[in-house]
């Protein structure tokens, strides 16, 4: 196996950083998507508890459980690779403090092939990273829009917290956080962030001077609303609509199935 595809670790991500090169990060949740999404060459691979809202049809992520996510993260960890694969911590998984949170990010990496956790980060949860990096469950530190708590924050919007995040973002790299996400901040303060931090920031909806970016997989293949952060390279909803309806077509006309898909 050539070393460009060998298996991404924690230190090599991190490495990415200082070379320059552009990180590239993608949320799916099934081992058929992941299994395209790696042999595509990502750096990253997260499962996200936005499962919620893609696969599962929620309005928010909360519902989301640890069982659900580990269900998730061991079909995409059969798939991958090579890339790092990162397992969202959900709602109610770390919050009750240090012992729930090693317990429970303890388990995506004893019962999956996950590498590492992200969890929504502020100063009440410095003390949780720094007991997971210690127990050595590496961790993403997740910044801006925090989907778990849209409900004291009064909804999905871009962070203006200014010398707030950048603090806390520091805080978190001392702490021990291998890389910093970064959702809905202005694009002049994520830029202050990258330039900051000695560890790697990931961009989402976060404008283009993040060492990395990550998008939703469906929001890139076109699957349902776009939101305006993503990008849509492909129109797969049109695809698979036109697919089905042919389908339809061909069973009701006598077209489907032909001698050739029936046995003998």
């Amino acid at each position: 196996m050539s070393s460009a595809f060998q298996m991404m670790t924690v230190p090599k991500f991190v490495s990415l950083k200082k070379t320059g090169r552009k990180i590239v990060m993608v949320t799916a949740y099934d081992y058929t998507m992941a299994s395209l999404v790696d042999a595509a060459g990502v750096d990253g691979i997260l499962v996200g508890d936005s499962v919620g809202m893609v696969v599962q049809g929620h309005s928010t992520t909360l519902p989301v459980t640890m069982r659900q996510m580990l269900y998730h993260t061991e079909m995409v960890g059969r798939a991958v690779q090579r890339a790092l694969l990162v397992a969202d911590l959900p709602f109610l998984s770390y919050q009750l403090g240090t012992r729930q949170a090693i317990r429970n990010a303890g388990l995506f990496l004893k019962r999956t092939r996950a590498q590492a956790v992200k969890l929504e980060q502020g100063p009440a949860q410095l003390e949780i990273t720094r007991a997971l990096v210690a127990a050595g469950i590496p961790v993403m530190a997740h910044f801006g829009l925090r989907p778990q708590s849209i409900h004291q924050l009064g909804g999905y919007r871009v962070t203006r917290e200014g010398e707030q995040i950048i603090q806390d973002a520091l805080a978190a790299q001392e702490a021990g956080a291998f890389a910093a996400l970064l959702e809905y901040v202005p694009a002049d303060l994520a830029r202050r962030i990258t330039e900051e931090l000695r560890i790697p920031t990931i961009g989402i909806g976060s404008g283009p001077h993040c060492d990395g970016q990550i998008l939703v997989l469906h929001d890139i293949l076109g699957l349902g609303r776009i939101p305006r952060h993503a990008k849509a390279y492909l129109n797969l909803a049109e695809l698979v609509r036109s697919a089905v309806e042919q389908f339809c077509q061909e069973v009701r006309d006598g077209v489907f199935p032909g001698p050739e898909h029936s046995f003998s």
